[in-house]
């Protein structure tokens, strides 16, 4: 899928409205924007670690589309968070790699950070099965 295509599916997808995650042309990574709904802390103001997660896993979906070639929506099979610092409420980036790509399974890295891509706030590993 090409960026415009990846555009046009993050409008389809109801929980990407409302987290409101956008792709980022210029560093090719993902974007979550500043929301006052994905804050789960008001007081500190602090984000939410479900949304923060969700961020984090349609970004590794995302991604998953843009580098195999399948037409389907990747199942997950396995999504684990690391929570390494509280998120600010700051616009918050997230950034996939790529593990291991099979023929059915995809394996990606996300980090997600705020201010200093080396300072993450949160690291995860997913597992999709992509055909079948």
């Amino acid at each position: 899928m090409d960026d415009s295509e990846i555009r046009t599916l993050i409008s389809l997808v109801p929980y990407a409205r409302t987290i409101g995650i956008k792709m980022s042309e210029e560093t090719g990574c993902y974007l979550l924007p500043v929301k006052m709904s994905n804050v789960g802390n008001p007081t500190l103001p602090a984000l939410h670690g479900g949304a923060v997660a969700g961020f984090m896993e349609l970004s590794a979906m995302l991604y998953v589309l843009q580098q195999s070639e399948s037409e389907k929506i990747p199942k997950v099979i396995d999504f684990a968070v690391d929570y390494v610092r509280a998120g600010k409420y700051l616009a918050t980036h997230s950034r996939c790699k790529l593990v291991y790509l099979g023929r059915r399974m995809i394996n990606v890295s996300v980090s997600a950070w705020q201010e200093d891509e080396a300072a993450p706030i949160a690291m995860a590993r997913a597992q999709f099965l992509i055909k079948g």
